[in-house]
């Protein structure tokens, strides 16, 4: 794969090709037509709501003019990226302990526990029982506490 397109791992397909063509002047429409593609499918991929096919990822690299099986290597990691997202928002603390009112301002079944681990122990340790405390201690170990606590340390605004 091209190194240039080694950042966008885990980015759907569409969204980068869409750059692609943004950056090269192409307007997507003819584009499809001169790949064999319907519009509307085109159209889909590009906004991320569809993934882009082995067979038209091959006709995209050699119009684009990039190593073959790019796209298609950019769709296997935006799967695998969303494999692993899935099986992560499986992995939670016990919320038939943690209050569902300490997050008023999300849906509790929403919450990404891995990404947004700060924000959570932040929240739980300001607004927390002791219970609680204790089960996101034992989720996220002393260790990831500690560090996202002594990161909250703000100062106060002044005026001066």
């Amino acid at each position: 794969m091209e190194k240039k397109l080694e950042r966008f791992k885990g980015i759907h397909p569409g969204v980068i090709l869409e750059r692609e063509l943004n950056k090269r002047a192409i307007k997507p429409s003819p584009f499809a037509l001169s790949v064999d593609t319907h519009r509307q499918i085109f159209n889909a991929i590009l906004k991320g709501k569809r993934g882009i096919p082995i067979p038209l990822s091959l006709k995209v690299d050699q119009a684009l003019g990039l190593e073959e099986g790019t796209f298609a290597l950019l769709q296997t990691f935006y799967d695998i990226q969303k494999v692993k997202e899935n099986e992560l928002s499986k992995i939670h603390p016990d919320l038939s302990i943690v209050r569902k009112i300490l997050f008023w301002d999300t849906d509790i079944h929403k919450i990404d526990w891995q990404k947004q681990c700060k924000a959570v122990i932040q929240r739980v340790f300001e607004r927390g029982n002791d219970e609680e405390k204790k089960e996101i201690e034992r989720f996220y170990g002393l260790d990831k506490i500690q560090e996202a606590l002594a990161s909250n340390k703000t100062e106060p605004m002044s005026l001066h």
